[in-house]
């Protein structure tokens, strides 16, 4: 523990966890945590605590989560349930404020949803809370201007004027190619890509895209055998033409929604063309 010290000097009014979860998915209202640790640092000074718990959600696991955290339905499967572990976690917790990467948006929404189905509300109200994503977002921002001084040693004057953003982006782009020439790129979970930005439309389309989803608004996607399945909704993981195609309600339902025009050209076009093959 006395790593975490050297690491942190920081004075404390109230106990501070630190605490990061790994779900079913991305969605904190629908989906449930797998795996939760939280590292806790006492105001009075006391060595810090850690608390680590592998959980079985209740529901799968989605394609989307298993690929970035890889914990299987088997590792799970003889694990408590939150519910059995709840007030583990709450007691631990206490009255602590609360610091994580992406915890305002994602690792505390989730945490309460589980809290509230366990019959714990968990009150953040006279909590603080620090998402260290935004400090790093704020102070190292992603914006067109930041990247023409990382990349290209350059300062933007006219900002938001769009044939100005198109230039800038045009010599962010020209860096880019340069400073990443030959250069692997490594995923979160170990995988290595060998040089993938090079001077190949068709390669950083693959680089810079998802696709796994067939549409911007990621409503549809490819399952394994290269079918287009529903991404959310009653019918998530099923054929879309096959679906739309014996379901006109909700076909109709789509089209009259707001549903992006992709997604709908999209749905029109599998329907028509399932409708043709099954005649």
């Amino acid at each position: 523990m006395d790593y975490y010290n050297s690491l942190l000097d920081l004075p404390l009014e109230r106990d501070l966890c630190f605490l990061d979860i790994e779900a079913t998915g991305l969605n904190v209202v629908r989906d449930r945590i797998v795996q939760i640790g939280i590292v806790k640092f006492f105001a009075d000074g006391r060595p810090p605590a850690e608390m680590y718990m592998l959980i079985n959600p209740g529901i799968p696991i989605s394609e989307e989560a298993l690929a970035v955290h890889g914990i299987t339905p088997k590792e799970v499967a003889n694990k408590p349930t939150f519910q059995q572990v709840a007030q583990k976690i709450y007691n631990f917790i206490g009255n602590a404020d609360l610091a994580g990467y992406n915890s305002a948006r994602f690792d505390i929404p989730i945490l309460m949803e589980e809290f509230d189905r366990a019959g714990l509300p968990f009150d953040i109200e006279k909590r603080r809370s620090i998402d260290i994503q935004r400090i790093f977002y704020k102070m190292e921002p992603r914006t067109l201007k930041a990247a023409l001084r990382f990349y290209c040693n350059e300062e933007m004057n006219d900002a938001h004027n769009a044939l100005a953003d198109v230039r800038a982006t045009i010599a962010v782009f020209a860096g880019q190619l340069t400073r990443y020439k030959g250069v692997d790129y490594v995923s979160e979970d170990g995988r290595v890509e060998k040089a993938p930005i090079k001077k190949s439309v068709a390669a950083l389309h693959e680089f810079t895209n998802d696709l796994r989803f067939v549409d911007a608004t990621q409503k549809l996607k490819y399952d394994p055998n290269g079918v287009v399945v529903f991404n959310f909704g009653k019918y998530i993981g099923q054929p879309v033409a096959e679906v739309l195609a014996k379901d006109k309600q909700y076909y109709q339902w789509m089209l009259s929604k707001e549903f992006s025009s992709q997604v709908k050209q999209i749905v029109q076009k599998l329907v028509k063309d399932y409708e043709r093959k099954t005649k």
